[in-house]
């Protein structure tokens, strides 16, 4: 499988219009990649709060559009990394409550949505995303060709009991969007090792770069192995990080070093 995380700089100069279709252009330029990731939020930034209502979308909406063709040209699986969602009602008719979400969303390469996950832990301590927006409440996985996807984005990769809960339904490839901040990078490799090796599965981790809201982002996109091996690492700056893995590495660690076989704490049935 090849995969090509897409660290897309956001600075406030340009309008989320023109970062969509560049994003989409980017995204056209992987075909020949079985999987693309985009980072969390990149149409506003993840610390532009005063933008989320404004720039607000139905799960639908112009996003949906750009990205859904853009996989569908590509011929690839895109995880097209989460929108500020603003809930509509079943049929996207009209909006329901009005409740804001962080969402993400995965394309198939036809450019159908195969999963929509609406971020569980929401960043902030009480301000910021923390009120702005609801929490999702349900993980969520992906069936591939060959592998399934685990979805999380961002503050959830400090929440390991999510991660369990996704292998435990079958996934094999943890996908993180995110907008880390540069001051805290040192957690976002720490953490996405940590994650790989206890759950014996890769990590993608796609974050930004440049500067939202006057906050410094990290870059350092991330893939990780099941051993928690750094296959491949981006830099600050903007750019395509592309890694071929093996699926197959997961069944193969977790036959070679058997521990999650050896849980016993958070089994529905504690083992005797």
């Amino acid at each position: 499988m090849r995969a090509s995380l897409i660290q897309i700089a956001v600075d406030e100069g340009e309008s989320p219009v023109s970062r969509r279709q560049r994003a989409a252009a980017l995204v056209r330029a992987q075909a020949g990649a079985d999987l693309v990731v985009l980072p969390e939020l990149w149409t506003t930034g993840a610390f532009a709060y005063e933008d989320f209502g404004r720039e607000a979308e139905p799960l639908h909406g112009p996003t949906y559009e750009t990205m859904a063709s853009a996989a569908a040209d590509a011929g690839v699986w895109l995880h097209a990394g989460s929108i500020p969602e603003r809930a509509a009602s079943a049929d996207g008719s009209a909006p329901d409550d009005g409740t804001l979400y962080n969402t993400s969303l995965v394309f198939s390469p036809s450019g159908e949505l195969a999963a929509a996950y609406r971020k569980i832990h929401r960043f902030g301590f009480d301000q910021g995303e923390a009120v702005l927006m609801g929490a999702g409440r349900e993980p969520v996985t992906v069936p591939l060709p060959g592998t399934t996807l685990g979805l999380g984005t961002c503050y959830d990769l400090r929440f390991p009991e999510l991660f369990r809960a996704l292998v435990d339904a079958g996934a094999e490839l943890l996908v993180l969007p995110a907008g880390w901040p540069e001051r805290r990078r040192a957690h976002w490799t720490l953490l996405a090792r940590a994650r790989a090796v206890e759950n014996q599965a890769f990590v993608l981790a796609c974050g930004t770069a440049g500067t939202h809201a006057g906050v410094p982002q990290a870059g350092h996109s991330i893939v990780v192995d099941p051993w928690g091996e750094v296959l491949a690492e981006a830099g600050a700056g903007e750019e395509v990080l592309t890694v071929d893995l093996d699926p197959a590495k997961v069944a193969a660690t977790r036959e070679q070093f058997p521990a999650l076989k050896d849980r016993v704490l958070g089994l529905a049935t504690p083992r005797r």
